[in-house]
């Protein structure tokens, strides 16, 4: 009998069959710790935890289907919660640093004893609110968070001026719904692109689901 989580594990695999051992590994580990975690604290709503591959692990990946991230660049995850996007983007690009903050201590603690039991070197989480923060980035990423002008407001003084990617440094944020009522409201002067998730996952969940990358 094919056991829950190797099905969990498949629908990862259908859309990334290159993984690494270690990076399957990474992946498999966190149905086991989040469930743990969740009932300790709630990090991600109790209803959920049986849909995590494909609701939360899956749909942080929808970043790395559209950007890819450097060997020793800079990644901010502004308002981690329990470490969406960040952990699997961490797993998927274990050459790129990632800092994921929250203002919500306990948060920071399940994604330090979750980054602490995958081994995950490249990941550094801090109790911080965006507007402390004094170091800078190549790109801001998010995820249900807050609307994109204040999201900007948050990410573009942290950004770098220097820029080693294909794409300008900026924010990409994952976003659902009404977003482009979020994107009229913006300046008229930023430089916006509005991919839907639905172009590569399949999965009824990623209907009016979007990655939005705003240049910095």
């Amino acid at each position: 009998m094919v056991s829950k989580l190797t099905l969990q594990m498949d629908i990862i695999k259908k859309y990334f069959p290159n993984l690494t051992p270690t990076q399957i590994q990474q992946f498999e580990q966190l149905q086991k710790l989040y469930s743990e975690w969740n009932q300790k604290i709630n990090v991600i709503s109790r209803k959920d935890i049986d849909n995590l591959y494909e609701r939360h692990i899956l749909h942080s990946l929808a970043i790395a289907k559209l950007y890819t991230f450097l060997p020793g660049a800079e990644i901010l995850d502004l308002g981690t919660g329990g470490g969406f996007p960040g952990i699997p983007l961490a797993i998927f690009f274990p050459e790129t640093q990632f800092t994921l903050i929250d203002g919500t201590g306990k948060k920071i603690r399940v994604v330090e004893e979750v980054k602490t039991a995958l081994g995950l070197n490249n990941v550094r989480a801090k109790q911080i609110r965006a507007e402390e923060l004094k170091h800078h980035f190549d790109f801001v990423v998010s995820r249900a968070v807050t609307q994109l002008d204040q999201l900007i407001n948050w990410s573009f003084r942290l950004l770098k001026k220097k820029q080693q990617h294909a794409i300008p440094n900026g924010l990409i944020a994952l976003k659902g719904g009404k977003v482009q009522a979020e994107i009229k409201a913006l300046p008229r002067k930023e430089y916006v692109e509005v991919d839907p998730i639905s172009n590569f996952f399949e999965e009824d969940f990623f209907k009016e689901k979007y990655v939005v990358y705003v240049q910095g």
